[in-house]
């Protein structure tokens, strides 16, 4: 039986320096952006799976534990003997954060499309894939372009998300590759930030037109505190960002996505689903870290009883 909505990619495990810039002590977590989505598509109520390798070892358990516990469906992923969970320090100093991680190698690099579940994929509503999924490994962007053409072939949909890491793949590379999914994609989940360096265009209606006119159906470029724009057939249409007091933006961009997907597969519309994911994704940034502060449904609705909904304004 496959998922409303199944993510593929690589999660890890995080190791985050609390207690000052010389502090050796670290606070357990986890990251990765398609894992995020998942979770926030599950904590909306939504049949969520993950799909990725993870290494047989202690911090494979602990993400397989995490899931578990957010209900997101664990039954398309793999272990390896033969390599380790990809994991990350964040340091700090007078300088800023500093990530350091250690993914090279790692379980999920090492998948191919023969990884790829059999009947669970064709028979899932949307698979959600993103620019780090392409930019893990060579082997990895196989494994997410082969998935997508599986998805396509079923007549399902396909969720992409931009998600645009330099640190990973040279601009042009990932250009390149990112526009190639992207053009097979159903939905575009791009952020103003990386559509900018993606596109070379600055204009938001203008990278709007943009990718509609690569092919994509439906375009949602999240541009921050300053909210939303959507595109589809029917027109285009804005919506305003929430003001909230914002401790920590950290996968806001992935809460959007699993909020936005799971409203679709409840039925919303489009304009209805970014309405909602844009109040999740206000709510996320108002605590610490990518996974703790993903809202509940009943926190959104909550919010929304408390502030109103805006309605998107046609331009």
């Amino acid at each position: 039986m496959g998922c409303d909505i199944l993510c593929l990619g690589e999660a890890m495990v995080e190791f985050n320096q609390t207690a000052g810039t010389n502090s050796d002590q670290y606070l357990r977590g986890f990251g990765g952006d398609t894992s995020n989505c998942a979770i926030a598509a599950a904590r909306q109520g939504a049949h969520a799976g993950y799909c990725t390798l993870l290494g047989r070892d202690p911090f494979g358990d602990l993400l397989l534990d995490l899931w578990r516990q957010e209900g997101v469906d664990t039954s398309t992923v793999g272990r390896r003997e033969d390599a380790a969970t990809a994991i990350y320090f964040v340091t700090h100093s007078e300088r800023g954060h500093t990530f350091t991680y250690y993914r090279r190698d790692s379980a999920a690099s090492r998948m191919t499309p023969a990884d790829l579940p059999g009947d669970a994929l064709e028979a899932t509503r949307i698979l959600h894939v993103s620019g780090i999924t392409l930019a893990v490994s060579t082997s990895m962007r196989d494994t997410a372009m082969a998935a997508i053409a599986r998805m396509r072939k079923a007549g399902r949909q396909v969720s992409f998300d931009t998600n645009l890491r330099l640190k990973l793949w040279p601009l042009e590379t990932a250009r390149e590759a990112i526009h190639a999914a992207l053009k097979l994609s159903d939905i575009a989940l791009p952020s103003l930030e990386d559509a900018t360096a993606l596109s070379g265009l600055s204009e938001p209606v203008t990278i709007l037109d943009y990718y509609r006119a690569m092919g994509v159906p439906l375009v949602v470029l999240k541009c921050g505190a300053d909210g939303v724009l959507i595109a589809n057939s029917d027109g285009r249409w804005r919506l305003p960002g929430h003001r909230v007091l914002t401790l920590d933006a950290t996968g806001a961009g992935d809460c959007f996505d699993g909020a936005f997907l799971a409203e679709l597969v409840r039925g919303a519309s489009a304009l209805d689903a970014a309405s909602y994911a844009n109040a999740a994704a206000a709510l996320t940034t108002i605590g610490y870290g990518a996974v703790a502060p993903i809202p509940r449904r009943t926190a959104v609705e909550a919010y929304f009883r408390s502030v109103g909904r805006a309605a998107p304004e046609p331009f």
